[in-house]
């Protein structure tokens, strides 16, 4: 089944969990007649974010950056490196519970962000 073609049924979720979205963005793979369909059926404009002509190579497409920055943070959680759920409430709770540490780790801190890595060498003195 193509994206397009399976997008149907999470859009008509989105309606009607959350009424309040209005504008959706989507890539190249959605477009077609599902932007016709979200815009006359559900009410919803479904943008397609295109890649810029012009230059080769690695650009940041407008707006894509948000959503591989979410997959991400995602990522960083070792429950969802794999699909091992039988139905898709599954990997919904487990992307929850994500998000839900994300945010508490966000507000409980009191410091500016900071990435984990290596720390500096010391620096040792010789006198």
């Amino acid at each position: 089944m193509q994206d397009r073609d399976g997008a149907k049924r999470p859009l008509l979720w989105t309606r009607l969990d959350h009424p309040g979205i209005k504008n959706i963005w989507a890539d190249q793979g959605f477009a077609g007649r599902l932007v016709e369909r979200a815009a006359e059926i559900l009410g919803r404009d479904l943008e397609i974010v295109r890649e810029e002509p012009g230059p080769r190579g690695f650009l940041v497409q407008p707006k894509r950056w948000a959503v591989e920055r979410a997959f991400s943070w995602l990522t960083a959680h070792r429950r969802l490196a794999r699909d091992y759920g039988t139905s898709p409430a599954h990997p919904e709770t487990m992307i929850r519970w994500a998000v839900i540490g994300i945010m508490v780790r966000r507000l409980t801190r009191n410091a500016p962000a900071s990435r984990p890595g290596p720390r500096p060498l010391a620096r040792i003195s010789v006198s």
